[in-house]
Formats: structure tokens, sequence, C-alpha cells
């Protein structure tokens, strides 16, 4: 039994704090090697053989290929992360606007509340703002019947 046995008393607390700064900085350098492999399969304006030279160079030496990726091409990185950001988005809200049945036209409310307007200020009848919101109700006159609507010859 020669071998020393250290128990949690015997390391000491700056040991503790160098170790933890230790272990972040690991995983940081993890999360950093991780973003510059992704943004590079992520640029559109790297040909196949730039991405593959980069991606070799980051492989093959790592702490130099990482550091000289976010010197050469870092500035853009977060451009590049924001507009995928910006496109997920975009086709999610199309998704959303596809499952809840609307492509992003005018409602059949803004459509009445358009007639509304429109019949008080007397571009319309009654019964010409009667027919255009029978048609808006029932989904078979949009937009078109809102200003458009002729005018009768006695008027």
């Amino acid at each position: 039994m020669s071998a020393q046995t250290y128990l949690a008393y015997d390391y000491p607390l700056l040991s503790v704090f160098w170790s933890m700064l230790l272990f972040f900085l690991w995983i940081m350098w993890f999360v950093l090697l991780f973003r510059v492999v992704v943004d590079i399969f992520r640029d559109d304006e790297l040909t196949g053989w730039g991405k593959a030279g980069w991606l070799a160079f980051t492989i093959l030496l790592p702490f130099l290929g990482v550091f000289v990726y976010v010197v050469a091409r870092g500035k853009n990185m977060g451009r590049r992360e924001i507009s995928q950001a910006r496109a997920q988005q975009e086709a999610f809200d199309a998704r959303i606007r596809e499952a809840a049945g609307t492509t992003g036209g005018p409602s059949s409310i803004d459509e009445l509340a358009k007639l509304s307007e429109i019949r008080a200020r007397g571009d319309i009848t009654d019964e010409e703002f009667r027919r255009a919101k029978e048609l808006v109700l029932t989904g078979h006159g949009p937009a078109e019947h809102t200003g458009s609507t002729p005018r009768t010859p006695g008027r």
C-alpha cells in the first residue's frame, strides 16, 4: 500500500478553480470546433474543394485550422447563421399559414372592414354592400369587389 491516495480535502481550492477553468475551456473549444465545421458546410460561397480543404485543415491541425478559419472567414459566420435562421423561420411561418388555411392574403374580416368603409364614404349602395358581403362571407368574392364596383349611371 505504498500508493498515495488523495482525498477531497487534499485538493486545494485554487486547484479546483483551475481545473474547472480548464474543463470549461475544453468544452468551449469543442463548441467552437463544431460551429466551424457546421459553418464550412453551410457556406454556399465555398466550392466543394474549398470546403474539403478547410475541413481537412481543421481536422488535421485543429487548433491552428479553427483559429485561422475564424480569423479569415469568421466575420461572415454570424451572417450565415442569421440568414439560415431567417430561412427556417420563414419556412416555419409558411407551413403554419398553410396548415391554418391562410395564404397571407386579406382575411374576410379585413374585406368586410374595407366594404364598410366604402359604404360609409358613399361609394357603394346598401344593396351593393349586401351582395359584396355575401360574396365575402361565402368565400367567393374577395378584394376585386371592394373598391372597383361600378357606379350606377344615376349617381
